[in-house]
């Protein structure tokens, strides 16, 4: 008789095997979907790799790209870990972003050292009330938080949409409405390191992975997340306000993808502007699963799938590949590292029948 049991507890060398495993199975995956669009694999993976990083403005390109994806990625984290599922990363993302569009009209004449700290911290805080408010509705009124989430998700697009369609923030030019915003003036774009390319705002996804690890590995708040998503019964038991620790578990994962948002928004795209917002939040929560739910996992899987979405030009134009494969090649990847994820948590056990 075969049966399936739960490991008492994960081998990490046979959890890497199985994530290893998973990766090379999703590339071969994704291969037979090329080669179905009638381009060779091996030529198509070549440019998209050296897209990403076969050179030096190639790999910055993927680090800028990877930014946003790590932080919302962390913000799953720390969601997740706590088994409350959020789904707001989207909208959190563009709380932030407007909400520090928002800071650079109340902050605007400041000197750098205090403008940059300030509209970040304007961003921050629009995720914050906004995962904040999914968690009220969750501990006060019992409304699930998937529910909350993506309900928030959309208030916040359109609310976006509202802002720059004819709104107080539009573009007005030669009697015609655009949607996005004037642009930022220069001196309120984020400083450039080591006179590259690369902004101010790519050490920060860095600095809260760490951050992250530690909370979650070292400090009282960080065992009550994880204990939030083991066995929230013995927690409760402890002493612990269960209602407040899911209230702060939701603001540190709405700020963290707010935080997406605001380095966009004066680190990439210098105007307030939907198109360069859309599918951070979702792909975060992708990248989030495939790092493992810990934060070093979700910087490798961060940088993963901002090398995909760097090298998808140069594979495009080289091989005349759909726009479309990529996501469909991240969505494979995810299928086979939660495969990989079950096998690592589970044993197949050959018995006798009782």
């Amino acid at each position: 008789m075969i049966r399936i049991e739960r490991r008492i507890e994960a081998n990490p060398w046979w959890t890497a095997g199985t994530l290893v495993a998973a990766l090379v199975a999703g590339m071969l995956a994704s291969a037979l979907i090329v080669a179905t669009a009638g381009a060779d694999p091996l030529e198509a993976f070549r440019t998209l790799f050296f897209g990403a990083f076969g050179s030096q403005k190639a790999m910055m390109t993927t680090l800028i790209k990877s930014t946003p994806l790590i932080l919302t990625g962390l913000a799953t984290v720390i969601a997740f870990r706590a088994q409350i599922w959020s789904i707001g990363q989207e909208g959190q993302v563009f709380a932030g972003a407007m909400a520090g569009y928002l800071g650079s009209q109340v902050l605007s004449g400041l000197p750098p050292l205090l403008f940059f700290p300030g509209v970040i911290l304007f961003g921050v805080a629009g995720g914050l009330l906004l995962g904040g408010a999914c968690a009220i509705l969750k501990t006060r009124f019992g409304v699930n938080e998937i529910v909350s989430t993506v309900m928030t998700n959309y208030l916040a697009i359109y609310l976006l949409s509202y802002l720059l369609a004819g709104g107080p923030w539009a573009e007005i030019g030669d009697g015609a409405s655009y949607q996005q915003s004037v642009p930022l003036p220069a001196a309120e774009h984020l400083p450039l390191l080591f006179g590259t390319k690369l902004h101010f705002g790519v050490l920060l996804p860095f600095i809260a992975a760490i951050c992250g690890a530690v909370m979650l590995d070292r400090t009282a708040l960080g065992y009550e997340i994880k204990a939030l998503g083991t066995n929230p019964v013995a927690l409760g038991h402890k002493g612990t306000n269960i209602a407040k620790t899911i209230v702060v578990v939701m603001c540190i994962s709405g700020g963290l993808a707010a935080l997406a948002g605001v380095i966009e928004l004066y680190g990439v795209g210098h105007r307030l502007k939907a198109d360069n917002l859309v599918g951070l939040g979702y792909a975060g929560i992708i990248v989030g699963m495939i790092g493992g739910l810990r934060p070093l996992g979700t910087v490798l899987a961060g940088l993963l799938f901002g090398g995909l979405a760097s090298g998808a030009v140069s594979m495009r134009v080289v091989s005349d590949i759909p726009a479309s494969l990529v996501p469909a090649m991240q969505g494979i990847i995810l299928l086979f590292v939660l495969c990989a994820s079950v096998m690592a948590r589970y044993k197949i056990v050959r018995g006798t029948a009782s």
